[in-house]
């Protein structure tokens, strides 16, 4: 269940390990072919002058072109897709309070390479715009079935 703070439509997304789980929480809203990736801005997310920190908006967007690009082409699906290059230009603050929200998509995908841009909104106002290439790794393990 999700607090007041956060949209509808909106679940807890279980991702990224150790390090969004200190650093999130994240949460995932799937549609027709598409997913969106948001967060509410917390103080612990800011910086000094009381803003969304640009190493968070960084992570938030490493984050959020492999997850759509899982959603969006099959052959991605279960593979993990770690960063060569992410680009971010910084467009406008996201402040404190602020439910920031993402989606994106995969422009191109080879044997082994998968190219893919989103676009960040704060308050659906256009605040990032990020685009990476991913090298198509191995499938993620998956846990023992338990019994």
């Amino acid at each position: 269940m999700n607090g007041p703070d956060v949209p509808a439509g909106f679940l807890p997304a279980a991702l990224g390990g150790d390090f969004i789980r200190v650093n999130g929480p994240l949460y995932l809203k799937r549609g027709h072919g598409s997913v969106l990736l948001g967060f509410r801005v917390e103080p612990r997310h800011t910086n000094p002058a009381g803003i969304l920190h640009g190493g968070m908006m960084a992570s938030f967007c490493d984050m959020l072109l492999p997850i759509c690009g899982h959603h969006q082409d099959k052959a991605l699906a279960g593979h993990f897709l770690p960063t060569i290059n992410l680009q971010i230009d910084y467009l406008a603050p996201s402040p404190l309070g602020a439910w920031v929200e993402g989606e994106a998509q995969v422009l191109r995908s080879t044997a082994t390479l998968t190219f893919i841009q989103g676009l960040v909104t704060a308050d659906g106002a256009p605040v990032a715009r990020a685009s990476g290439i991913f090298k198509i790794g191995p499938l993620f393990e998956r846990p023992p079935a338990p019994g």
